[in-house]
């Protein structure tokens, strides 16, 4: 049975913009079905929004964006009700732990170090960086 994972949208973003990170290898490992990636529309959303902000978009030209997003939507398992969450140190990202008590995601993968990642846990999923998501993974 393929791990279940929801990945930050600021995991998405790095793997387009340094393709040998571990953020990259982690997208990589989900176009190859090694796991089951989880969003919704409110990540789809952020992603779009973050992706046009300039600094941002000095490594991330629109359509590698809309391609990231189109695979997303073509591969991904999009979560249509997302619970109430108010359990985030950064109330913006309690959509993320929302998306994981809606599909009982194995794994939560951020680089959030101040956020999300402080939790270490979300019920019974584990919260991870990128790097041990790919050791996780492969292991």
């Amino acid at each position: 049975m393929q791990p279940v994972v929801v990945i930050d949208t600021n995991i998405l973003i790095a793997a387009l913009i340094v393709r040998t990170s571990p953020p990259a290898q982690l997208y990589e490992a989900w176009k190859k079905r090694r796991f089951l990636l989880v969003t919704s529309e409110a990540q789809l959303r952020e992603f779009a929004r973050a992706t046009r902000y300039p600094h941002v978009r000095r490594f991330i030209k629109p359509a590698e964006a809309g391609r990231l997003v189109n695979q997303i939507r073509a591969l991904a398992t999009m979560l249509k009700r997302l619970p109430s969450v108010t359990a985030s140190p950064d109330p913006a990202d309690d959509f993320l732990l929302a998306m994981v008590e809606a599909s009982h995601a194995d794994y939560l993968v951020t680089g959030d170090k101040s956020g999300v990642l402080t939790l270490q846990r979300y019920g019974k999923t584990r919260i991870v960086t990128a790097r041990q998501a790919v050791a996780l993974l492969n292991g």
